[in-house]
């Protein structure tokens, strides 16, 4: 208790001792400099592309069958100039064949026509409800002996 009288007049004594005030510091000068100019000169242009001497003419396809995986797909395109025609198809999972068919005319863009061969179909899953087709191992332990015999 003799502690706590001599410690707490301290603290105080302490407190009321510290009369500084607290203003924040006056901002500082902004600095005085003016820009360096670059050391350096601006880089010349090592490529220049070469004008097309004609406008852009091609014709290619490719096709995929492969029956074991059931992947059946392929692209075909034509161009000349700016007109572009095209198509790809694809065979999908549930049996049926998507075709796009598509056109590019200059400036309006990719216009696209899809249509679908064939019904959609979804086989029934076989084997979730079966019983397993393994057989359970047979025990490889022998009966502990009781140890107070």
């Amino acid at each position: 208790m003799a502690l706590k009288l001599v410690l707490l007049p301290a603290l105080v004594a302490v407190a009321l001792a510290d009369t500084t005030s607290y203003r924040p510091l006056p901002p500082s000068p902004a600095p005085i400099y003016s820009a360096r100019a670059p050391s350096y000169n601006a880089p010349a242009p090592s490529y220049n592309a070469p004008e097309p001497v004609s406008p852009p003419k091609y014709d290619f396809s490719w096709n995929v069958k492969d029956d074991y995986s059931s992947n059946d797909y392929g692209h075909q395109e034509t161009r000349d100039g700016y007109n572009t025609q095209g198509s790809y198809y694809v065979q999908l999972p549930d049996g049926r064949l998507q075709e796009v068919t598509y056109t590019v005319n200059g400036d309006s863009g990719f216009v696209a026509q899809v249509n679908y061969q064939g019904e959609a179909q979804y086989p029934t899953q076989q084997g979730y409800g079966s019983a397993p087709s393994y057989q359970a191992p047979a025990p490889s332990y022998r009966q502990p002996r009781p140890s107070y015999a």
